[in-house]
């Protein structure tokens, strides 16, 4: 069991009311009150969950702007009253922003029981197919960023099946995401 201070519990809480206003603004045809609620939950909600300065380093990262200025700006819009084309920018910027975590998502409902089965299936398993080696090349970096967890630690390949963080340890690949965290 994971344990989480109050404040952690806090943040899910503001995260998962933050989801349900913005899920149940949509069903209402983008409801601007419920979608302003909803965006302002759901970050005051992740930034009680991971810390306001790990938020800040996450949404401002170099390599992340184009993404944190199209959710942003999907959230300013829906603020100031376009609900419509805030929430398509803001759901292009969300992918942007989380898509090093989709492979531990798929990872993880792939062990589910009745979605991991789902998930097998020969035509779906090809679309959710996501290596766990799946490496970042980063302009500047000396070796790629690592999707795999959110930690975003410098890695190099020294084989195809191992990789070395910064302190020079090596591992396998398929173990990067939890040597990591």
């Amino acid at each position: 069991m994971i344990s989480l201070s109050d404040t952690q519990k806090i943040g899910m809480g503001l995260t998962g009311f933050g989801v349900f206003f913005l899920f149940f603004g949509m069903i209402l045809f983008f409801d601007k009150a419920l979608l302003a609620i909803g965006n302002v939950l759901f970050v005051a909600g992740l930034s009680f969950v991971i810390g306001l300065e790990r938020t800040f380093r996450f949404f401002f990262q170099k390599h992340k702007m184009k993404a944190t200025g199209f959710f942003l700006g999907g959230v300013l819009i829906v603020l100031i009253g376009w609900p419509l084309i805030g929430m398509i920018l803001e759901i292009y910027g969300f992918f942007l922003l989380f898509r090093g975590f989709f492979p531990v998502v798929v990872g993880f409902i792939r062990r589910v029981p009745v979605l991991g089965y789902l998930l097998n299936l020969p035509g779906i398993s090809s679309i959710t197919f996501i290596p766990s080696e799946r490496l970042l090349d980063v302009k500047g970096a000396k070796g790629h960023l690592c999707r795999s967890c959110p930690c975003l630690h410098v890695v190099k390949w020294k084989k195809p099946w191992i990789v070395t963080r910064n302190a020079g340890v090596l591992l396998p690949a398929a173990l990067l995401a939890l040597a990591c965290r």
